[in-house]
């Protein structure tokens, strides 16, 4: 083959070998943002189990020292809570092990936010925001358990960062109707009472590195413009949809269909 012709051959390929480069690298970012969320889970769980832990060590010294009835009881009392909290951290530890895998299957997206929130719930306290839910009883959805738990982490996190201290999130699990068909997708709805998104920013929110944060918070999370990008890649990958609805000064909502499973599809 000639110089020019080799040369040719190769300008040809070049489309094709970057874009097999762009497939080994957003596979790599993926398998990144899974360990950092393994890494944050991991954490998270541990700091929530020393707290129980530290309660559970209190009020047992407290019964010790007090001999009278009331205080023995209220003790015993806060131990059994502490105890029980205990054993909903242990089951989401359990549960998320069990969703490692990317595999795709029948997830139960109204059960997969509430073990979600427990390892929220302390970090939620800590800045004074509250929680509503609102979840639909049957909620399953044809997904990756493991992807699913990352896309909720992403978006509880960030919407905590936009409320700041002292706001309101309201989650909201539905399952919704497609003309004559039945249900035919579960719509998750992540809102907060957080600052807002001007309206200008809003189509780039996705764009991977674009972050309405300075940097990140105190906690170490957010401000790489990653979380956002990595939730609209695990939505497009389970071929569903997302739309965000957003006012400057009242909140943000962040709207998401996915398919249900074929189980629930055939119940319905």
């Amino acid at each position: 083959m000639s110089q020019q012709a080799s040369t040719a051959a190769s300008t040809h390929n070049a489309p094709e070998s970057q874009a097999n480069e762009l497939t080994v690298l957003r596979e790599q970012v993926k398998r990144l943002q899974g360990m950092a969320t393994l890494g944050e889970l991991t954490g998270t769980a541990t700091h929530e189990f020393n707290n129980v832990l530290m309660t559970v060590i209190n009020y047992a010294k407290l019964g010790l020292r007090n001999e009278d009835k009331a205080s023995r009881d209220k003790a015993l009392t806060k131990i059994l809570e502490a105890s029980e909290r205990a054993a909903q951290i242990t089951n989401t530890i359990l549960a998320q092990a069990r969703n490692r895998s990317d595999t795709m299957g029948p997830v139960d997206l109204s059960g997969l936010v509430r073990e979600t929130l427990v390892l929220m719930q302390r970090e939620m306290q800590k800045y004074r925001i509250s929680i509503e839910t609102d979840l639909a009883e049957t909620s399953t959805v044809h997904a990756s358990g493991n992807q699913i738990q990352r896309l909720l982490l992403n978006l509880l996190t960030n919407s905590r960062q936009a409320i700041g201290e002292c706001g309101t999130l309201w989650i909201r699990v539905a399952t919704c109707e497609t003309g004559t068909d039945g249900p035919g997708y579960v719509e998750l709805t992540v809102r907060d009472s957080g600052k807002g998104i001007p309206e200008d920013v809003l189509p780039k929110i996705f764009d991977p590195y674009f972050s309405t944060k300075a940097g990140p918070d105190e906690t170490g999370k957010g401000g790489t413009g990653l979380g956002l990008a990595a939730c609209k890649d695990i939505i497009d990958e389970h071929k569903g949809r997302v739309r965000v609805e957003s006012s400057v000064g009242r909140g943000t909502a962040f709207i998401i269909r996915l398919p249900i499973s074929a189980s629930q599809r055939a119940a319905a």
